[in-house]
């Protein structure tokens, strides 16, 4: 089993969309990374109402990777919103990407899987371009 089947078995179980109540839906997409010491980590989506309250996929495994680890360096990110995943994986949001660069500059070498069926990935600097905190000050 590649690391990318990892990954998906690693996220697979957390996916199962529901209504939390009248206000919260959850589950809906799932992640699943591996930090810089080898370690995975998941994540699911939470999207409330009002708008404030959501938080991807992508930010819940890295604040839990965060948390249990201290890590902030990702080598690998899945993401996915169908089981198994048919083809293109999700791609990270701009919040996700400037969340990932921030934890660590180091990630701007993160492989994101851009299309399982073929693995095909790509790398976060090619997505998020003269990132902004790059720019050094005198």
């Amino acid at each position: 089993m590649d690391i990318w089947e990892q990954l998906y078995q690693a996220a697979k179980p957390l996916y199962h969309p529901e209504a939390v109540n009248e206000f919260i839906y959850a589950h809906n997409v799932v992640c699943a990374l591996q930090s810089k010491s080898g370690q995975i980590f998941t994540g699911f989506c939470i999207e409330g109402l009002s708008g404030t309250l959501n938080l991807c996929a992508e930010r819940v495994a890295l604040l839990n990777m965060y948390t249990t680890s201290g890590e902030t360096e990702v080598q690998r990110l899945i993401a996915f919103r169908d089981a198994p995943p048919t083809g293109i994986s999700g791609m990270p949001c701009g919040v996700c990407r400037e969340t990932l660069l921030q934890f660590s500059p180091n990630n701007r070498h993160t492989q994101i899987m851009a299309d399982y069926a073929t693995r095909r990935t790509v790398i976060l600097d090619d997505l998020l371009p003269d990132w902004w905190g790059d720019i050094k000050t005198n």
